[in-house]
């Protein structure tokens, strides 16, 4: 209970519950000084922030920490919803049933008549016809790609929609080639600028070959983070604490004693 007035009680809907607290926070003449502060800018990196909390929650696999960070996801949308409900653009109403209305757009096959094509081109097709219509978002096949998605994420989704027009190779050789040709740059490349530049090419063409493989390049180099991470644990392990008074054949002892470990 604040000191201006009560909490909205616990028996009224929950997401009505929530939708009072945050009002009560924004409120002009009692509400907390710092979320009355916020804008959508202030927040987004909250909101980004707590989109990872909740996939490494799901990745632990531990289902009172996925509630508490679905939560706070939660927490994010009522808090943008609130801010622009404050400056009479929309509420959390409208984004609900926004939501709503373009899953049941998305989903002709249940909701509609059916659809001919099958359910992954059936979903593309509603949704550049959705960008055709949307006159904030400019023409084009890569119209729409998210520009603050993780940068390798990014990339697969480029190449992903590039290749719906024709723009790809037929097969991984291509794209093979590709990362050796761009790795053969960026060892002559002659300043940091243009390694930067070089290596940049590289990462883009590597996302290229994982997409021509059927990988998500994203989901694979979280693998290799958390196995190297793990390997590294172990290393530190078995040296007895910290590995920095080891040289490096020493330390790569450990490292292949590690994964030997791991067989």
């Amino acid at each position: 209970m604040s000191a201006f007035g009560k909490a909205p009680v616990a028996d009224v809907h929950a997401i009505d519950r929530l939708i009072g607290v945050m009002k009560q926070l924004r409120d002009p003449v009692s509400g907390c000084a710092w979320d009355l502060a916020q804008t959508f800018a202030s927040i987004a990196s909250y909101t980004v922030e707590e989109a990872y909390e909740l996939a490494d929650a799901i990745d632990c696999g531990d289902p009172a920490k996925i509630c508490d960070e679905l939560g706070d996801v939660l927490l994010q949308v009522v808090f943008h919803a609130q801010i622009a409900s404050d400056h009479d653009l929309f509420d959390f109403d409208a984004v609900a049933n926004g939501i709503a209305d373009k899953m049941i757009r998305r989903h002709p096959h249940i909701f509609g008549d059916g659809h001919d094509l099958p359910l992954s081109a059936a979903w593309e097709e509603i949704k550049a016809a959705e960008r055709a219509g949307d006159l904030t978002t400019p023409p084009g096949a890569l119209a729409g790609v998210a520009k603050a998605l993780p940068a390798l994420k990014r990339a697969d989704k480029l190449q992903a929609r590039a290749a719906r027009v024709g723009f790809d190779w037929p097969d991984t050789r291509g794209p093979r080639a590709k990362v050796d040709e761009e790795l053969a740059e960026l060892a002559a490349a002659p300043d940091s600028t243009a390694r930067l530049e070089e290596m940049g090419d590289l990462l883009f063409a590597v996302a290229n070959l994982a997409r021509k493989l059927g990988i998500d390049p994203e989901a694979a180099l979280t693998a290799a983070n958390r196995k190297f991470e793990r390997r590294f644990a172990g290393m530190e392990r078995l040296a007895g604490g910290g590995i920095e008074h080891l040289d490096l054949a020493a330390q790569e002892m450990l490292w292949q004693r590690v994964k030997a470990l791991e067989i």
